[in-house]
């Protein structure tokens, strides 16, 4: 082909010696089209008004949840509403240097993102989400931004001594209490396999909260390149590049260190990766990469009983791409998961059953539904950040257009688990780390935003998470 704009007699050059990064495809030059017709302007003022009207949620929920507080209102968010934690401004070195990150954050990224090879990106994620939630969280230094996360009374290596024997058979009874054991508030919250990785880590060495918080915020960075394989999968490179910097420095990354809701993270976003990869492929590797996505769809059942309402967008990336086989190889291996807990002694109904009878039975139980209902929302708003909010304005814009309509299903069936979560109840408070498995579905719409202000929301996505960790002492 010729090159546009070229004399006749240009050379011609092969599509193949082109990397894939690099071609200009057919639904490339209607978004850029899309991107500059008035029609879409529109969609600009749309997103900015998204986000004042996320920002004034914000506001709102803050000041009615205090209005609640001095009522006596049961609410347990530590005075930082919507979030979780008091409210304590720390400035100091780190805080500096946090700033300095930043704003080389700003220059270099989306350049790195869209020049490196596609595996050195994958690599490049993972270490630059590692290096931001470390950076955020060394606000508050080794003791108080990593250790002391993990070492409380609510938290699971409290309990780690209690696990002896056959702990699955005896798991759900203490729950609430019965046969003298009583787990502790957030081993009581999950399923077993949540306890059972920090038993592990322990039992291979990795004893203590140090070895702990280093694993979780690993683990947490290693979810973004398989959030980016399954954005390529599904929607096509051009488009996984375009989201790659907002997936790296997300305001969520705020409680991947440390938490260990960013193993649940990385384990799930796996899963649905490994049945992304499979639905491209119609050989025994495709099969074998289904029931391995199977398998750790399955695993995440049982480190946090709301992922279940991960199933649509697991469902959502074979879909697109008209296949079934995926889906029941993935069903078949995590058959093979419950299968597994269930001959243990542990029954993954009766684990919700009486984790909702201890939450109900609790003070947690008196939090009022309404006002949740939400200020989820406003959290995950904080969370996801001001450009996955700006963002949703231009979803119903990508609609119809090749590849890149097929990114909506990710974000559309993220939206769908959330909503589901939120109506129901089931969270009621502290969703900017219980939804963090679901946040980055909802940040990779950003690759829908003109490529001439992704600097602007990258610097306000930077801006929100060093705002939120200065100001909001976060117990995760």
């Amino acid at each position: 082909m010729h090159v546009d704009g070229a004399a006749p007699a240009a050379r011609r050059v092969s599509i193949g010696s082109v990397p894939e990064s690099l071609r200009v495809t057919l639904s490339d030059v209607r978004v850029e089209r899309v991107a500059l017709a008035p029609r879409v302007r529109r969609a600009h003022f749309q997103g900015a008004a998204l986000v004042l009207g996320a920002a004034a949620l914000v506001v709102l929920t803050r000041e009615w949840g205090l209005a609640l507080e001095r009522r006596g209102v049961v609410l347990l968010l530590g005075h930082a509403e919507p979030l979780m934690g008091p409210v304590r401004v720390r400035l100091n070195a780190e805080t500096v240097r946090l700033i300095a990150v930043a704003a080389a954050a700003v220059v270099w990224l989306p350049n790195c993102c869209q020049r490196l090879a596609w595996r050195q990106l994958l690599a490049f994620s993972a270490l630059g989400a590692g290096a931001w939630s470390v950076a955020l969280a060394a606000v508050d230094g080794w003791q108080g931004g990593f250790v002391a996360k993990l070492t409380g009374k609510d938290e699971y290596l409290h309990d780690l001594y209690l696990v002896h024997g056959n702990v699955l058979r005896v798991f759900t009874g203490g729950i609430q209490g019965h046969d003298g054991l009583k787990w502790t508030t957030h081993v009581a919250g999950h399923p077993p396999g949540a306890l059972l990785t920090f038993w592990s880590l322990a039992r291979i060495g990795l004893s203590g909260a140090g070895p702990a918080a280093v694993f979780c915020v690993l683990t947490g960075a290693l979810a973004i390149p398989a959030v980016l394989v399954t954005v390529r999968s599904v929607a096509g490179e051009r488009l996984a590049r375009r989201a790659a910097p907002f997936l790296v420095v997300a305001p969520a990354a705020i409680w991947v260190a440390v938490s260990a809701d960013a193993w649940f993270l990385c384990v799930s976003a796996w899963g649905i990766a490994a049945l992304a990869v499979a639905a491209r492929r119609q050989d025994r590797i495709g099969d074998i990469q289904a029931i391995a996505g199977g398998l750790l769809l399955g695993l995440a059942l049982y480190l946090s009983y709301g992922l279940v309402l991960l199933a649509p967008v697991a469902v959502g990336v074979v879909a697109v791409r008209h296949r079934v086989r995926p889906l029941f190889l993935g069903l078949v291996g995590v058959s093979c998961v419950i299968a597994v807990f269930t001959i243990a002694g542990f029954w993954w109904f009766s684990g919700v059953a009486q984790t909702k009878a201890r939450v109900t039975s609790g003070d947690a139980g008196a939090r009022p539904y309404t006002y949740f209902l939400i200020a989820n929302i406003a959290a995950l708003a904080i969370a996801a950040g001001p450009a996955a909010v700006a963002a949703m304005a231009y979803l119903r814009r990508a609609r119809g257009l090749p590849r890149v309509g097929l990114l909506l299903w990710l974000p559309l069936t993220a939206l769908l688990g959330l909503a589901t979560a939120d109506l129901a109840g089931i969270s009621r408070g502290e969703v900017e780390r219980i939804w963090l498995p679901f946040m980055p579905w909802l940040i990779v719409a950003t690759a829908l935003l003109p490529a001439r202000q992704a600097r602007f929301w990258l610097a306000a996505q930077l801006a929100v998470a060093i705002f939120v960790q200065t100001v909001v002492v976060s117990l995760w």
